[in-house]
């Protein structure tokens, strides 16, 4: 259950920090009120999940899933860059996550 709510806290990471591109510095009310909140689920989530999980390990499969995530959604709403190579990097930190994973006890 621990894997679960640290991957949901990495998609709420990606949600505050598209947050923070529509709330532009914060001077939008309304993308500001969901960057917060984003940030507080993300973070109260990613404490949860250090209960039981080692604080390297989750911590770099929360920022890995939240830093995929944030890549795939600028492609996807700001129309960002989708280069191969851009991708085969983005494949990488993936295969990082998915490493950690099956790798910690």
């Amino acid at each position: 259950m621990a894997w679960f709510i640290l991957f949901i806290a990495g998609l709420f990471e990606a949600g505050w920090a598209i947050g923070l591109k529509y709330s532009e510095g914060f001077s939008k009310l309304y993308p500001s009120i969901y960057t917060i909140v984003s940030m507080t689920i993300s973070v109260g989530l990613l404490a949860y999940s250090l209960k039981y999980l080692p604080v390297g390990t989750a911590y770099a499969v929360w920022t890995g899933i939240g830093a995929v995530s944030t890549v795939v959604l600028g492609m996807i709403l700001f129309n960002e860059s989708r280069e191969f190579v851009r991708l085969f990097f983005i494949f990488l930190i993936i295969i990082g996550i998915a490493g950690l994973k099956v790798f910690s006890k």
